[in-house]
């Protein structure tokens, strides 16, 4: 009788984890089509954005660039100060004056592997199980007067992230990752709202809340060429930039 009621428990709990995992699933489905579908996504290969973060009445000029799969590039320019963060799939560096760099640091091995979701261009959500990522629903939680359903994810760095989805229109309006900061690990939250659509069909946030500051974009640019050259510290981003 034991041996039964053991059984009986088992299939219970793996007919459970199957009906949440197929959930799961299905509400990753509903949001990649929501924000412009596969086909869509699928033919992005990079996205540059441009904007200004708004932190205590200051303007932080921020321009990230992101090559799918290949590299991303971070530039952030305050009060005559230029600065900048590159991770590519082997390497990677920081360069921060206004937080007391006076050269150009390697990032370590750790957090290269760490930082490696900020190559994909399309989203954690697209594909994840080619990708090697796990979603599971952890149940629904109101988000900005909005029921959202709330998705765990493990990046298949082993990185955890919780995307809350709006069920009204399956659009992800709160993450919530695990950073370090000064050697310790803090939880970032992050809202986005704006959503718009692009030219190629993908649908973009335009404003985005961190705990620091508002990120309002300006420009968007996806499919643009990208100088690979960027990717490493000695490109100079100013002569870049200057007509020919």
């Amino acid at each position: 009788m034991m041996s039964i009621r053991l059984l009986t428990a088992t299939v219970a709990l793996f007919a459970t984890l199957f009906v949440q995992a197929q959930t799961a699933d299905e509400i990753a489905t509903k949001h990649i089509e929501a924000i412009g579908g596969k086909d869509a996504w699928n033919k992005v290969n990079s996205v540059k954005i441009e904007g200004a973060l708004n932190v205590q009445g200051t303007d932080v000029n921020i321009t990230v660039v992101q090559l799918h799969g290949k590299g991303m590039r971070q530039d952030i320019a305050v009060q005559g100060m230029a600065g900048y963060q590159i991770v590519t799939p082997s390497e990677g560096w920081t360069f921060m004056p206004f937080q007391g760099q006076t050269a150009v640091t390697p990032m370590s091995q750790d957090d290269i592997r760490q930082a490696q979701n900020e190559l994909d261009a399309r989203g954690s959500l697209h594909e994840y199980k080619e990708k090697g990522h796990a979603i599971e629903l952890a149940g629904k939680e109101n988000i900005a007067n909005a029921t959202c359903y709330k998705i765990l994810v493990t990046l298949n760095s082993g990185k955890k992230e919780t995307m809350y989805i709006d069920s009204s229109n399956y659009y992800v309006i709160r993450t919530i990752t695990t950073q370090k900061a000064n050697e310790q690990e803090q939880e970032i939250e992050t809202n986005y709202s704006g959503f718009e659509k692009m030219p190629e069909g993908i649908v973009l946030p335009k404003t985005i809340v961190v705990p620091y500051g508002t990120l309002t974009i300006s420009k968007i640019e996806v499919n643009k060429p990208v100088d690979e050259a960027m990717f490493k510290p000695t490109y100079d981003v100013e002569k870049s930039n200057e007509p020919r």
